[in-house]
């Protein structure tokens, strides 16, 4: 059975990137990120729908991520669902959140300088 797995998204970071460190010692960097659409209503008005998304980025492209951006940076990136499953006290719960794979700064820095890193950075 052939399947597909990739997102492909442009949106700005919702909160600052929280880096931390597996007990492996790999690096994994945790942010979110707002992806908007705008479409017209049945009434023939403009909307806007908003979906937020948890991210994660492991190794060195969430360590080049925590050290270069923060909340309402743009980003491009691409990357995997990945659904994570676990029971609390009353339910099982399930989140999907994204694998980083790649990603491209967007923008300038807030100095307006163009990003020393500026490149695709593979995982």
């Amino acid at each position: 059975m052939a399947s597909f797995n990739q997102v492909i998204l442009i949106g700005n970071l919702t909160r600052d990137p929280e880096l931390r460190v597996s007990p492996k010692g790999t690096s994994v960097c945790s942010f979110g990120v707002a992806v908007n659409r705008s479409f017209k209503d049945e009434s023939g008005n403009t909307r806007e729908e908003v979906s937020f998304l948890d991210i994660e980025a492991w190794g060195k492209p969430g360590e080049t991520i925590a050290k270069y951006l923060s909340k309402g940076r743009p980003i491009f990136l691409q990357g995997r669902l990945k659904q994570d499953s676990w029971e609390d006290k009353r339910q099982k719960r399930n989140k999907i959140v994204i694998i980083l794979e790649t990603f491209q700064f967007l923008g300038a820095r807030a100095d307006n300088k163009a990003l020393d890193d500026d490149r695709a950075v593979p995982l």
